[in-house]
């Protein structure tokens, strides 16, 4: 049983060391610290949060499509989001004429309820450790061959999904944790038909915009609303007009009592990525050559956009979800940046691994030495391949959208007379014609020129010259250096950047109109960054990263062998997780203080008549200046958002912040600035993540959107005053009715 022993290290945690603050935790393991949790405040069971012997929170709790939280707020599967989240499907079903991210959207039945194509809400069934039956099966011959670890991995793992599944409509996967030294068995059920209900004006789901984006105080309703169709067992199935609302096993009730500093709160959620146990050699790549470079290239292709979308509404509307995404992240990495410089992370580190060889010669661990000091030679041969990726991922994936574009066509055009002699190539050539109205319906050809000469010039700049495309030396032998007019040349020549032009050429299917696209301008560059990349970066890129995956497993193994007085939780790695602490403001710098809450007062004082980022509407205006507020305002006043010392991430956005008895008081959207390093480094005197209050949310869809019929569907719940102080969770229940 070493191996258990091992997974113990990392899971089971001592009560006298642990930090409430800090922390993303498996429900599997919070028995281990329920007695913790109970002191901190909460008034429920292990059991309660998670179970797989009757309905518990985590049956309220989805993965909405790929990266988001959401929750189940009524029992005709109703379930509620970040505006964010639903922001690619909100876009979706807008057009300039009916727009419903600028003015907002609300079903005022269930036929109206949008459907959103390819939109997914997935379940955790059951979580169980199956590291038992993973690692005894590795031979030490291939435990270090990274490639052969994984494919046997892979092997067993799809044994194990496929046992834990067989005759249920459910899906498993098996995932690794702490770099490979442990491994869980995850049983998922997913909705396929999931339809959009309401959303706020983006005047309120997005009030502050980029301004605000990352900061607090916060005064924006950053949610959404959809609804978890099934069939008629309540089972999964295809979207169908005689799919019917998703009975669920759980649903949330919705806190009236509102927040006060000092609650205790936890999250609940999926967390995407969180790298904790970096080395120093990581961290300094990470600080100083990935994040400016990345940030650099955003501010660059954001000063481009942002203009384009302040100029037209039609401009808007095709770059809101792009500009979104490139914005998030932009601002996010400037912050982190801050944020570990203050918090002297590189230093620590280093300061870490000088003590960690030091105790590793002591007890004579060498295994766990030599890992650490690869690690190291390592990054030194890593650093230029990593930086060709990011500029790489940078330029293509989020940069001019003609480059991924004009990759799309690649079977296509070189391999036209494989797929003739197949009888394919028709096939291929009408879904290649199917897709082109949809790309250029979101696509402006001179906002993509511009973004590809504001890029171009930091690519060239940072780009290892052995690692860069070869299409680049036109600019020198044949423009004079001049990267504007090479750009200039390719759009102006190019069929990938008109519609009618690449619709003309598609539909003259043979080998001399394939050959003409080969030669397109436009399709060349693109064939010759993924060229590059591919031949040229990738390999290399891959086999270091294995060696550092190989190295990180036994450095991080390491750790727990050599201080094993320590607590440990595994990274976030999009799997279901429980953080906890408490509502509270924060002192972030010096001479800076911040309340745990904000208001609607603070919306109007923020309040710019026709500005994109800080107006309001004026049904808003009207009900503040009436106080208006309905049952959720407080002493004269709406509460807005509020701040809590819980450890998110990415992954985090949507999810619910609970109190003590497992009530919705928040929704979580967005960490405060000082805490964007957090991903490796948490301080729980500066880390806060931001939140909705409920109050906030049923205000804006009763009072502000009149849709009282879903605050109808939900369960709003207040303490009883008799039973408050007793630590007895007696509610209840409001009808609300007026």
């Amino acid at each position: 049983m070493r191996i258990r022993s091992i997974v113990v290290f990392w899971f089971l945690l001592i009560a006298s060391l642990l930090r409430a603050h800090e922390g993303m935790w498996l429900p599997t393991l919070l028995k281990s610290i329920e007695g913790d949790l109970q002191r901190a405040g909460l008034k429920l069971s292990a059991e309660d949060i998670y179970s797989i012997n009757r309905g518990s929170i985590k049956d309220a709790i989805v993965l909405f499509g790929g990266g988001c939280t959401a929750e189940v707020i009524s029992g005709q599967g109703l379930i509620l989001t970040n505006h964010h989240c639903g922001f690619g499907q909100i876009a979706a079903h807008s057009t300039v004429e009916n727009d419903r991210l600028k003015n907002g959207y609300w079903a005022a039945n269930k036929g109206e309820e949008l459907r959103n194509a390819g939109l997914t809400a997935t379940f955790i069934v059951r979580m169980e450790d199956v590291t038992d039956r993973i690692l005894p099966q590795i031979p030490a011959a291939v435990a270090s061959i990274e490639g052969e670890r994984r494919a046997l991995i892979s092997t067993l793992a799809k044994t194990i999904a496929e046992e834990a599944t067989k005759g249920t409509h459910y899906k498993a996967v098996v995932r690794p944790f702490n770099y490979g030294n442990s491994y869980y068995l995850i049983v998922t059920e997913t909705f396929m038909d999931v339809r959009l209900v309401g959303a706020p004006p983006s005047a309120i789901g997005k009030f502050g915009g980029d301004t605000d984006n990352w900061m607090w105080p916060r005064h924006n309703a950053d949610f959404s609303i959809f609804r978890i169709y099934a069939g008629a067992d309540n089972k999964p199935a295809e979207p169908s007009d005689a799919n019917v609302p998703f009975a669920p096993r759980h649903v949330l009730p919705i806190s009236m009592d509102g927040v006060q500093e000092g609650d205790f709160a936890m999250i609940f959620g999926f967390p995407g990525n969180t790298q904790r146990y970096l080395s120093s050699y990581a961290v300094d790549y990470v600080m100083n050559t990935a994040d400016p470079l990345r940030i650099a290239m955003r501010t660059a292709s954001l000063g481009v956009i942002d203009a384009a979308m302040r100029s037209s509404d039609r401009t808007r509307l095709q770059y809101a979800d792009k500009q979104s995404g490139i914005s998030n992240s932009w601002k996010k990495w400037i912050g982190e940046v801050r944020g570990l410089k203050e918090l002297r992370t590189l230093q620590r580190k280093r300061e870490y691994e000088a003590a960690y060889l030091a105790l590793a010669k002591e007890k004579g661990n060498d295994t766990y030495a030599t890992a650490l000091t690869t690690l190291g030679s390592i990054y030194s041969e890593y650093v230029p391949y990593a930086t060709a990726r990011d500029l790489f991922v940078e330029m293509v994936y989020n940069g001019p959208e003609v480059l991924a574009f004009a990759n799309g066509f690649t079977e296509l055009v070189d391999q036209h007379a494989a797929l003739s002699k197949d009888g394919k190539f028709n096939e291929a050539m009408a879904k290649a014609l199917a897709g082109v109205d949809g790309y250029f319906g979101s696509y402006d050809v001179e906002v993509d020129k511009r973004v590809f000469k504001a890029l171009l010039p930091i690519y060239r700049k940072h780009i290892p010259e052995r690692l860069s495309p070869s299409i680049l030396q036109e600019i020198d032998a044949k423009y004079k250096g001049d990267g504007n007019a090479w750009i200039d040349a390719m759009y102006a020549r190019s069929v990938f950047v008109d519609a009618a032009k690449l619709k003309s050429a598609l539909r003259k299917p043979g080998a001399k109109a394939m050959k003409k696209l080969a030669a397109d301008p436009a399709y060349r560059a693109s064939k010759s960054f993924f060229t590059s990349f591919l031949e040229q970066v990738r390999p290399t890129h891959a086999k270091l990263s294995e060696g550092i995956e190989t190295n990180m497993r036994e450095y991080v193994k390491g750790m727990t062998v050599l201080y094993p007085e320590k607590t440990y939780w595994p990274d976030a790695n999009s799997t279901l997780r429980l953080s906890y602490g408490k509502v509270e403001g924060s002192t972030p710098r010096d001479g800076v203080t911040y309340a745990h809450y904000t208001t609607l007062d603070g919306v109007l004082e923020k309040y710019l008549p026709g500005d994109a980022e800080f107006d309001v509407p004026q049904r808003l205006i009207d009900l503040h200046k009436a106080k208006d507020y309905g049952p959720y305002g407080v002493n004269g006043t709406l509460p807005v958002c509020f701040t809590s010392s819980l450890h998110t991430t990415g992954g985090n956005s949507g999810s619910p912040v609970l109190n003590g008895r497992g009530e919705l008081i928040g929704l979580n959207f967005d960490r405060t600035w000082e805490s964007t390093m957090s991903d490796i480094q948490f301080d729980p005197d500066k880390c806060r993540n931001i939140c909705v209050d409920a109050r906030y949310l049923l205000f804006i869809i009763d009072k502000y959107a009149g849709a009282k019929h879903l605050v109808d569907e939900m369960t709003l719940v207040k303490q009883d005053p008799a039973a408050a102080g007793q630590g007895v969770p007696h509610m209840i229940q409001l009808p609300l009715h007026r």
